[in-house]
């Protein structure tokens, strides 16, 4: 018994830990205002979107219901590739990424946190990108939340 309680614990601990590693911007407007403006916000800030996934499009091309969401994929080379210089590892979580999605009514823009994004790999806690790239995504999605 102590060991199913230890178990769940854990379980509870990992959930929240995972969650925290997300942050959750609530905007103003539908999915695709949102997502229009990100990427314009994008290519105002000199980035450049390489893709726009429309998660609620594919699900109905298979006749499956999805509510409204969409992935915007995006960076700048002068962010990025110094993090792939420190450990090509970051190729795996980069460019970054936004999801655009209708929450129960409430348009939202979620993105992994940079410190979550490269963890574990050999990426200086200090690195000068780091700060660069969160405040890209916080200003980014601040702007596209129309707020």
């Amino acid at each position: 018994m102590r060991g199913l309680i230890a178990a769940i614990g854990l379980m509870i601990m990992t959930t929240t830990t995972a969650q925290a590693d997300y942050v959750r911007v609530e905007a103003q407007g539908s999915v695709q205002e949102v997502s229009d403006r990100l990427v314009a916000a994008v290519e105002n800030a000199g980035a450049r979107v390489f893709a726009r996934v429309p998660h609620s499009k594919g699900a109905a091309s298979v006749d499956m219901a999805l509510e409204d969401a969409e992935l915007v994929i995006f960076g700048n080379p002068k962010l990025g590739t110094p993090a792939l210089q420190a450990d090509i590892h970051a190729g795996l979580v980069l460019p970054l990424r936004v999801l655009v999605y209708d929450d129960n009514g409430q348009t939202v823009l979620t993105y992994e946190s940079i410190d979550a994004l490269f963890d574990g790999m050999n990426i200086p806690a200090d690195a000068p990108f780091r700060g660069a790239m969160s405040g890209a995504l916080s200003k980014l999605t601040g702007a596209a939340a129309g707020s």
